[in-house]
């Protein structure tokens, strides 16, 4: 097969966040004419493409450009049903991901990891235990440094760990991961994607081109998830926290092991985990069933997940006063990552909720908010959605920014509970992503430990 070439094409990359200035610049340096076209009248790196001899269309797009093109690249962040790419895909024009461009360029083998949530910290994780163990591993995707930026050092050593959302898969063709990791499935996007149904066919192109040669990985806890692999070609390894599988990774006897019907492997010892919550224990499971695939040894697993206190905004413990521990849970976009969030707590619980909806049902909160909560403060778009799903379960309680919040919830949550952001939603109403909602949660926080002096621990 002939190595794909942009050389002398016509590539326009649609949309400028950090995976369309990736793409952009990977093609003008394979020799493509790029332009990159954008609605937003200014981004960030506008300077250094414009350097690089990219052209800019900013503002708008332009059906033209996009119709003559030879090629289109969408960024993960543009909807593939924008009339005026339909228009250029019914022109003739094809149009691939960010994720598929890179892959086609890529020299090492891929491990890539998907599901509705738990996906940045497993990625991290195997990234981690892979560099423990000596291998040559970068980390990106849908975190940290896009894929395309990964190309110019991939080399056949090389191994690429890759968080892949469906917003990127929904953009692939031949990507082919040697180990596909579907961590769990359940209603997210729902404000992009048409229905459930698409959801899981973008989450099921994670393993569409894999063979015998490749391996899928499947928790064993999560039926929706096993049903999305079922037709998948590849060997299939196996995970689970709460079930048991036959043969796979699960904890016992104080470890998380790899388990036949007959033996047991210890692989880390309980004691190495620093991370707050059963779920996030679930994501040690995920990453060591899948650097087990990969040769990683016992050893270099326990001293990655030692060396790991968590992610930025995932479970992220923020400061601790008068008894009050402040959890910033801003990754909690969706229903059932916020549902495992409360979960994670015995009582004394107040949740941050609310945002900009992107679908699911609320309702499923009520049951482990009854049990655990002591109120609910609701922000954003979906406050009264909150009231809605929640009231008679919970007393829910509004606020008009997140300082607001804070410190009603710190009023509600002493002197001995959790004030704990985990929102059920997306961050788009009052912020750029869930990272700014994240900072701006722990600023808030901060001001209050600074105003009650030293008792805080932060």
């Amino acid at each position: 097969m002939s190595e794909f070439s942009v050389r002398g094409k016509r590539v326009v990359v649609v949309g400028g966040g950090r995976s369309g200035v990736a793409a952009a610049l990977l093609l003008r340096d394979r020799g493509a004419a790029v332009t990159l076209t954008d609605v937003r009248a200014e981004i960030a790196e506008a300077t250094r493409l414009l350097e690089a001899g990219i052209t800019l269309e900013l503002g708008y797009h332009d059906s033209r450009t996009l119709r003559t093109a030879d090629l289109i690249v969408m960024s993960p962040g543009v909807a593939w049903r924008l009339p005026i790419l339909e228009d250029a895909r019914s022109a003739g024009v094809p149009a691939i991901g960010e994720v598929e461009l890179a892959s086609r360029w890529l020299r090492g083998r891929v491990i890539a990891i998907t599901g509705t949530k738990g996906k940045s910290t497993t990625t991290t994780l195997v990234g981690r235990m892979l560099q423990a163990a000596g291998m040559d591993a970068g980390v990106g995707g849908n975190i940290g440094t896009a894929l395309a930026l990964q190309v110019p050092a991939s080399t056949p050593e090389s191994i690429h760990v890759v968080e892949v959302s469906s917003f990127q898969l929904e953009g692939t063709d031949t990507f082919r991961p040697w180990i596909a990791a579907v961590l769990n499935f359940s209603p997210d996007h729902l404000d992009r994607h048409a229905s459930v149904e698409e959801y899981a066919a973008a989450k099921q192109r994670i393993f569409a081109n894999q063979d015998a040669h490749d391996w899928t990985v499947t928790n064993t806890d999560d039926p929706a998830a096993v049903s999305l692999t079922a037709t998948s070609r590849a060997k299939r390894a196996w995970f689970g926290l709460n079930t048991r599988p036959d043969e796979g990774v699960t904890v016992t006897e104080g470890a998380v092991s790899y388990v036949t019907s007959s033996s047991r492997l210890p692989l880390v010892p309980l004691t190495a985990v620093r991370l707050i919550g059963r779920h996030l224990l679930a994501d040690v499971v995920a990453a060591a069933a899948i650097a087990r695939l990969a040769g990683v040894t016992a050893d270099a697993m326990t001293r990655a997940v030692e060396g790991f206190g968590g992610l930025e905004h995932a479970m992220e413990l923020v400061a601790e006063h008068g008894g009050v521990r402040f959890i910033n849970d801003s990754k909690a976009t969706n229903v059932e990552s916020a549902r495992r969030a409360i979960e994670s707590f015995e009582g004394g619980l107040v949740p941050i909720l609310g945002g900009r909806f992107k679908g699911g049902d609320l309702r499923d909160l009520r049951e482990p908010l009854r049990a655990r909560a002591r109120a609910v403060v609701a922000i954003g778009e979906a406050r009264d959605r909150v009231r809605e799903a929640l009231g008679g379960a919970v007393d829910v309680e509004e606020a008009n920014s997140m300082g607001e919040a804070v410190e009603r919830a710190f009023e509600l949550a002493s002197p001995d509970g959790v004030v704990l952001l985990a929102p059920a939603c997306a961050s788009f109403d009052m912020f750029a992503d869930y990272a700014e909602r994240g900072r701006v949660f722990k600023q808030e926080v901060r001001r209050i430990v600074d105003r009650r002096g030293p008792s805080a621990r932060v």
